[in-house]
């Protein structure tokens, strides 16, 4: 059984889930989730590995400070929990948001990253559900208290039907993304999202993309999973995100949504399980990433000749 478990890091209460024991394996959950989002395969999981699963600031049960909440911020809060933790190199696992950190975790501290898995991830390309786009809006402070300031099961309800209005109409979709805007119900929650939202995204869209970076996961073993159909962030951003990963595998899951892991949590077990059985852990260092950034100059500069 996964044990909740509470550390203090930088003066701020940081939360996390923890079960099983065998080689190290981190679960990022998206904006406005937190750890329980994996409660499905978690304890399956915990069978054949050591895995943790944090509430990020801003989320759960962890502290929700005013301060930064970039994608780089988040990559350098989990690696600082892993420290702590020592747990010197991980098979980081992303969703949605948690993509995104992983992405940017991988970027900025590639020598403690075993492989990477992303998942419907985010920061990839431009296009996001308008739900979230909405959110970046100004007046957006004065809308969420509206709908999120009463108790946590009216607070579903009313973003059950919000949410069926934009078009999220799998099971697994709406329950994952309710339950996770039903935790604004608390002013340091909202103001937690607000900033986190607006980091990444604005009216039109995604604003933080790592498509000319991508390469840089060429010797990282990379796996891909996504719903079919994410009315969230589309299945072509996983299409292209594989184009650009050298060496990556794409598992497109038939029929699921933005949460392929609940829709068929047998399949998404049996996938990860196999992705790891048949890698081997990266072993990065600062001679490795200079190579493919030098390649991948000698390259620009052919290509603009």
């Amino acid at each position: 059984m996964a044990q909740r478990e509470t550390i203090e890091i930088h003066g701020q209460p940081v939360t996390y889930h923890r079960a099983g024991k065998g080689p190290p394996l981190v679960l990022i959950h998206g904006i406005t989730s937190s750890s329980r989002t994996w409660k499905k395969v978690m304890p399956r999981l915990a069978e054949k590995y050591d895995v943790i699963a944090p509430d990020l600031l801003g989320h759960g049960k962890s502290a929700k400070p005013h301060g930064d909440y970039s994608l780089g911020a988040y990559a350098s809060g989990v690696r600082d929990l892993l420290v702590a933790l020592d747990v010197p190199k991980a098979t980081i696992v992303g969703h949605s948001l948690g993509g995104g950190i992983a992405l940017q975790y991988a970027y900025q501290f590639p020598d403690r990253v075993g492989r990477m898995v992303l998942v419907d991830t985010g920061g990839i390309d431009k296009e996001v559900n308008l739900v979230l786009r909405a959110a970046t809006l100004p007046g957006a402070e004065v809308v969420l208290p509206v709908l999120f300031a009463a108790p946590l099961h009216e607070a579903g309800l009313k973003i059950r039907g919000l949410l069926n209005a934009f078009g999220l109409r799998a099971s697994a979709d709406v329950q994952g993304v309710s339950e996770g805007f039903s935790s604004l119900t608390k002013a340091d929650a909202r103001r937690a999202f607000l900033h986190t939202v607006r980091s990444v995204i604005d009216p039109a869209g995604q604003k933080v993309s790592a498509k000319d970076r991508l390469y840089l996961a060429a010797d990282i073993p990379s796996l891909i999973v996504w719903g079919e159909r994410d009315h969230i962030i589309p299945s072509s951003h996983g299409q292209l995100a594989h184009e650009l990963m050298p060496n990556s595998r794409l598992e497109i899951f038939l029929g699921a949504g933005h949460f392929p892991f609940n829709d068929d949590p047998d399949r998404f077990i049996k996938v990860l399980n196999e992705f790891i059985e048949t890698t081997e852990e990266a072993d990065l260092d600062e001679a490795e990433i200079r190579r493919l950034l030098n390649e991948n100059d000698n390259r620009t500069k052919a290509l603009n000749k």
